[in-house]
């Protein structure tokens, strides 16, 4: 039985041949340009109009079929694969010496026909081709050579190269968002940028990265949210506005974090929450219905139906529901502590009613929402930028969309009175002084911002990345992201 290289011995007979090749005056990292026509799917989507046409393709060699005199390779390129016959008589005894040489991973060019082989595979017959750089190392094999996700995560070039799935998910997450550009701009949405480097990590409840300006001499940090800046741009005039843009959030790593990650906001005067939620259906249908050519997907396994109306309850419903506790008969902090306590519900030093409320949706509610559910009307407490229900001042107007036991977007009535806003931030401070440090900072130039006036204004923020998740049924947020945080390698 012939022995099997090891890798290193691979690798060197690789170097050797490139060395072999420079010495001889055909460095393949020369070459700068290949006059590149078409592209395998191309090639096998439009075979009718393409048969006997000629065509120059350049790729990845994925296989290889050496028979004698002929010889049948597989050329990967963005598109897909297509099929190359290579027949010595057709390019020459020298070149098909040359061609035998090359090594699976190398990228070449092919001139050449498209024709169907007898076995009826839609091919490219070659006059000639070229080595156009040469791969030192060997291609870890689909099924046995690429299977830990920290090494895709890590060499997500290998993971695009040997997994043909993982490219799929990536094309489909370029054609989401741009469909979801589309919805917005076709509503008259303005899109903008704002800064990534802020003074006041604001519009939101996270904790975030700290940097140092040098010049300045100052600290800064990393935005947390979008959504302060783009609520000024709203008392500026600019009536509808969104952003896409990295935010950055100083947390774990889960299935559903990542520490730098994509994120929507977008904000419409004289709409409420209740706008808000008709936007919300109205864009994750259109979206699937553009992207995948339907309103009805799978994800983990649950078929979830996007064209029906969503769901919606309110968030202490939900709880009662679920949990069997009413908190519109609990009155006092004592009451929910006793309640918690009751029911295994972990409570922090610093929290609240509205803080135990939360505890308990997020034990007792959240994973048992499957089908989208918007969850509505938020305790105070934690609704730091959102209007009071009028009938009901210990609650908001917001809401957040649920499906399959995780949240997909957030949203409310946005918090236009200064006075209201300035006593949020102030116990939003003092709840920081308690310990919890993913509380607002006072953002004193918004509030000037908003004292001269925002219109009643809806607004709405949605993780990319997790819709991304949603519609390509991918397990975690690292297989939707193409280059994921991650622990350096020792």
């Amino acid at each position: 039985m012939e022995m099997q290289l090891d890798l290193n011995e691979q690798q060197r007979i690789r170097l050797d041949k490139l060395q072999a090749l420079q010495a001889a005056k055909q460095d393949p990292f020369a070459h700068t340009t290949y006059k590149v026509t078409t592209r395998s799917q191309t090639i096998h989507d439009n075979f009718g109009a393409m048969e006997n046409q000629a065509v120059g393709i350049a790729g990845r060699l994925m296989t290889k079929r050496v028979m004698g005199k002929a010889s049948f390779i597989d050329v990967q390129d963005q598109a897909g694969r297509i099929q190359v016959y290579v027949k010595r008589e057709e390019i020459g005894e020298e070149a098909y010496d040359a061609f035998k040489q090359y090594d699976i991973g190398d990228i070449v060019g092919v001139e050449g026909i498209v024709f169907r082989t007898n076995k009826g595979e839609v091919s490219v017959k070659a006059d000639g081709i070229t080595l156009l750089v040469k791969s030192l190392h060997v291609l870890p094999e689909k099924y046995h050579g690429l299977q830990d996700k920290e090494a895709r995560y890590r060499q997500r070039y290998l993971d695009l190269i040997v997994n043909p799935e993982v490219r799929d998910v990536f094309v489909k997450r370029t054609a989401i968002v741009r469909a979801i550009r589309s919805f917005l701009d076709a509503r008259g949405y303005l899109e903008v940028d704002t800064p990534v480097l802020q003074t006041i990590p604001g519009g939101g409840s996270a904790r975030p990265f700290l940097t140092h300006h040098n010049t300045l001499d100052m600290e800064m940090y990393m935005r947390i949210a979008l959504e302060l800046p783009l609520k000024r741009l709203i008392v500026g005039g600019f009536d509808r506005v969104y952003e896409m843009g990295r935010n950055f959030r100083n947390e774990g790593i889960s299935l559903k974090h990542n520490p730098e990650f994509t994120m929507l906001e977008l904000y419409e005067a004289y709409t409420d929450y209740h706008g808000m939620m008709a936007l919300t259906e109205d864009m994750f249908r259109e979206v699937a219905q553009n992207v995948l050519g339907t309103a009805v997907i799978t994800y983990e396994g649950h078929e979830i139906d996007l064209s029906k109306p969503f769901a919606r309850i309110t968030m202490a419903e939900a709880v009662k529901q679920y949990a069997g506790v009413d908190f519109h008969s609990i009155h006092s902090l004592e009451e929910a502590r006793a309640a918690a306590k009751e029911k295994g519900v972990e409570v922090q030093p610093h929290f609240s009613k509205g803080h135990i409320l939360e505890a308990f949706f997020d034990k007792f509610v959240e994973k048992n929402i499957i089908q989208p559910t918007f969850i509505m009307d938020h305790p105070l407490e934690i609704s730091p930028l959102t209007k009071k229900k009028p009938n009901n001042p210990d609650y908001t107007e917001r809401f957040e969309l649920f499906i399959v036991g995780r949240e997909f977007c957030n949203a409310y009535s946005e918090l236009n009175d200064p006075i209201d806003q300035r006593a949020r931030f102030m116990y939003q401070e003092a709840q920081r002084q308690a310990g919890d440090d993913e509380a607002n900072m006072m953002d004193e130039d918004f509030l000037t911002a908003i004292e001269y006036g925002m219109p009643p204004t809806g607004g709405f923020g949605m993780g990319v990345d997790r819709f991304v998740m949603l519609l390509t049924d991918s397990h975690s947020i690292r297989d939707v992201i193409l280059f994921p945080t991650m622990r350096p390698e020792k």
